[in-house]
């Protein structure tokens, strides 16, 4: 049954000509910043977010904080689905790639394969299918199978000859903090990550990417106000050069400034028992432009559209191939 799906890897520049494809989620956070007016100032102004952030980290031989500077790739994963003797392609994942370029050395190294994350099948099972199973019930559950099917499509995707041939490292995701859970200062401190934080439980979305392969750790890089989220496989701290982990910090805390001002941009640092709250006032502009409200409209738009074009096309063959399938 594996062989019903194979993957295909694209990637388009993320630089201040950066401009949505037409395949490209609505929702991505990097394409709501590359439209309207503002589009090529809200990229130029991200992107020296990112070079800032990069340099204030890797201080090390670096006196003028202006050594390093960031390249993006936004790389979008098509699966192309046998159906009765025709392909047809769905675009199933976007993350980011980075390379830090050393100007002092003139070299180029690949930085890490992750960081943003998003799927049109993760919209379908948040937006619609929990939607509809708790619809008219007095208390909220979810299904004993939500995230089995993406899991093991994102698993599929991992250890197939697309990833392998266009990577070098498994990916590290790294989301923001979530603004119902207590997250509580550890004295483990990590040079680069920072202060680590534990959870007082655990949540939806850990479980959901639990079933994608991936564990999770909460770090407070330096001079950062809050922790992030840092989905990975096997060893997170040793597995990782500083650079690469730095890559991704600097990246994902400049996009999260922006989307999340009120937890990432706060004037007031996390404390060592922290909730994270998105009613709070203080806190500063980046003045980069995001309209949040129309990502949360797109987000069921484009859930149905998963369930129309993918899952209800495919549901016999999805389920088969789900109940099939091994890692």
């Amino acid at each position: 049954m594996t062989n019903n799906f194979v993957f295909t890897v694209n990637s388009i520049d993320f630089d201040e000509n950066y401009q949505p494809a037409n395949t490209t989620r609505a929702t991505t956070n990097f394409a709501n910043l590359a439209r309207g007016e503002s589009r090529q100032q809200n990229l130029r102004n991200t992107l020296a977010m990112i070079n800032n952030r990069f340099n204030a980290l890797a201080h090390w031989d670096n006196p003028t904080a202006d050594r390093y500077s960031v390249e993006l790739e936004i790389i979008t994963v098509e699966m192309k689905i046998a159906n009765q003797g025709k392909e047809n392609s769905f675009p199933a994942i976007e993350v980011l790639k980075t390379t830090i370029v050393d100007h002092l050395t003139n070299q180029r190294t690949e930085g890490l394969v992750g960081n943003n994350f998003s799927s049109y099948v993760r919209d379908y099972d948040f937006s619609v299918l929990l939607l509809d199973h708790n619809k008219g019930k007095p208390q909220f559950s979810v299904p004993n199978d939500f995230g089995d099917l993406h899991g093991k499509l994102f698993k599929s995707f991992i250890n197939s000859s697309a990833y392998q041939e266009n990577f070098t490292k498994l990916p590290v995701i790294c989301l923001s903090v979530s603004d119902n859970k207590t997250y509580h200062r550890t004295n483990n401190l990590h040079p680069v990550l920072g202060v680590e934080y534990l959870p007082n439980e655990t949540s939806l979305t850990e479980a959901y990417f639990k079933k994608m392969g991936l564990d999770v750790r909460y770090f407070m890089p330096p001079n950062s106000t809050a922790p992030l989220a840092f989905y990975f496989f096997g060893d997170l701290l040793n597995d990782y050069t500083n650079l690469e982990l730095i890559s991704t910090i600097s990246t994902m805390e400049s996009f999260q400034k922006i989307y999340r001002p009120e937890i990432y941009n706060a004037n007031a640092t996390a404390g060592k028992s922290y909730q994270p709250n998105l009613t709070n006032l203080d806190y500063s502009s980046t003045h980069i432009i995001y309209d949040r409200e129309e990502r949360s409209k797109l987000a069921i738009e484009q859930g149905k559209f998963t369930e129309e074009h993918f899952i209800k096309p495919y549901q016999t063959l999805l389920e088969q191939w789900s109940a099939n399938y091994a890692a």
